[in-house]
């Protein structure tokens, strides 16, 4: 039976010690991130350690209010990010976005700007697939602000880890319905693709 609770994994949240001899790796993102943050530090056990903001980094505004926090004083391998589904989500009942795509774009582009200053390895998710009927949401938005932030994320130093193409073909599998987030056994499937691209940016 598929896990039909679409609350995120408040497990996340907790801050774990790490191993000192192995690479630090920082996951900022929403529920989504929320839910692959454990299958991820249980796929890259012994070979990273896999550390997250224990909180739901929301839109791009939270991200440009709270980066410097969430980044601290440690010395990060690899930053695995993504803002989106926040930021596409309606504000109100008039069709206007929490954030338009040439505000998303210009918050991106801050965003960056800060996170090359730690020297990480940067690796941008592509923000997942709207199901038709999600709440405060529409179908066709995510493609529409990956699109945007492509254009941003095209430069040197950052790779992208499309999970929006991963996940577009196979949602009634992994995800649940009318609604953006997934099922258990999705988010694991996630995380497979997040510990790959880490894994990736990790033997350069």
């Amino acid at each position: 039976m598929q896990d039909t609770n679409p609350a995120p994994c408040q497990a996340s949240f907790i801050e774990i010690t790490g191993e000192p001899n192995l690479p630090d790796v920082l996951l900022i993102g929403d529920s989504i991130s929320m839910g692959y943050t454990i299958p991820t530090r249980e796929r890259l056990r012994g070979k990273a350690n896999v550390h997250r903001p224990s909180e739901n980094c929301g839109p791009t505004s939270r991200g440009l209010e709270r980066l410097d926090e969430w980044l601290g004083d440690r010395r990060w391998d690899v930053i695995h990010f993504n803002w989106g589904l926040h930021d596409l989500k309606y504000a109100d009942g008039e069709g206007r976005h929490l954030t338009s795509v040439d505000q998303y774009k210009e918050n991106l582009g801050k965003l960056i700007s800060r996170l090359k200053t730690t020297g990480a390895k940067l690796i941008w998710a592509t923000t997942t697939p709207v199901p038709a009927g999600a709440n405060g949401r529409k179908q066709g938005d995510a493609a529409t602000y990956n699109a945007a932030a492509k254009e941003i994320m095209n430069q040197p130093g950052i790779t992208i880890n499309d999970l929006y193409t991963f996940a577009l073909p196979r949602l009634k599998e992994i995800q649940l319905p009318q609604n953006v987030h997934f099922t258990k056994e999705g988010s694991g499937r996630l995380a497979d693709q997040v510990a790959r691209s880490i894994l990736e940016r990790l033997s350069e």
